[in-house]
């Protein structure tokens, strides 16, 4: 997901040019650190405490530099007018947070808001088009016909839900249609410019196997069905990329 965010920013902004990113549910700042390395001013904007402090443990252990060009904020991603001017950033990630919320049009508008014109908005959502292929591929056969008529999503721990990470049992998440956001980002005038899969043959791999010994090429199999149809369809996971008018 980091390789395909970054060949978004990289088309749509000049090379060498500091952006303003906003991370709205940042998680343990994974991806907001990796953006101030390399040398943008990123505010994460988080309402867990535990991930809050890990987060600020994570930044400590970063140069000075780094440091001063990330700013961590707890709250809720659905205040996001009450902490920041409309039009205060460049790009807005929102990645494995709406699964958590029951109706997120009201979010993604807030989100949306958040981008100077010509900005980037990056989700990432459980894929609500495909809940049947992890149990149908180990054979729960129940559980997948029930699927088809959901979007609701079992991961198999929290991990798999998206980069969110605590400690603690996966809860049931909601699944996001790709169709359905698509009408809700040119809604909100911040129309799809480009989609991909995540997870797409990780996800439905068994539980406790091996390490993989050649991460590389599990990488790149992964890259390439992500941008590849129709593998990336049936991903456990969806990068959406909106470009705000």
């Amino acid at each position: 997901m980091a390789r395909q965010l970054d060949e978004q920013l990289a088309g749509r902004f000049p090379v060498g040019r500091r952006l303003r990113v906003l991370d709205v549910g940042m998680g343990r700042g994974a991806q907001a650190l990796r953006l101030a390395r390399a040398g943008h001013q990123v505010t994460g904007l988080e309402r867990d405490a535990p991930m809050v402090a890990a987060a600020r443990e994570a930044l400590a252990g970063e140069p000075e530099g780094i440091r001063e060009r990330m700013r961590i904020i707890e709250g809720d991603g659905r205040d996001t007018g009450v902490h920041f001017l409309p039009g205060g950033f460049d790009v807005v990630l929102c990645h494995g947070v709406l699964m958590y919320v029951e109706e997120p049009d009201a979010l993604v508008a807030g989100l949306a808001r958040m981008l100077a014109p010509g900005g980037l908005l990056s989700l990432l959502v459980r894929n609500g088009d495909a809940p049947a292929m992890h149990p149908g591929l180990r054979g729960d056969w129940a559980g997948a016909l029930a699927a088809f008529d959901s979007v609701s999503c079992v991961p198999r721990s929290r991990a798999d839900s998206g980069e969110r990470t605590p400690a603690r049992p996966a809860p049931d998440v909601r699944g996001d249609r790709l169709a359905a956001l698509t009408a809700t980002l040119a809604g909100i005038g911040a129309p799809l410019h480009a989609w991909y899969g995540v997870r797409v043959f990780t996800d439905t791999a068994a539980d406790r196997v091996e390490p993989v010994a050649d991460v590389g090429t599990l990488l790149a199999v992964e890259e390439r069905a992500g941008r590849t149809d129709p593998y990336r369809g049936v991903a456990a996971l969806l990068h959406l990329c909106g470009v705000r008018g």
